[in-house]
């Protein structure tokens, strides 16, 4: 199992990891990434090439 997190203070908004997660894990809210369904991340690491302001983390646990 993974663990996503996104740093509130480096993410720009723009949407790119909610738009290339094949899993869905990602929602906008407030115009941040937020990692909504974070159980359900493969890590495929799409998201982590991305991310413009490398704000986001992904932890196995």
């Amino acid at each position: 199992m993974y663990i996503v997190t996104v740093d509130d203070a480096k993410c720009e908004g723009c949407e790119e990891c909610v738009n290339i997660c094949p899993q869905g894990v990602f929602e906008m809210e407030d115009s941040k990434s937020l990692p909504s369904n974070s159980s359900e991340c493969v890590y495929c690491e799409s998201c982590l090439g991305v991310c413009p302001t490398e704000a986001i983390t992904i932890t196995e646990m």
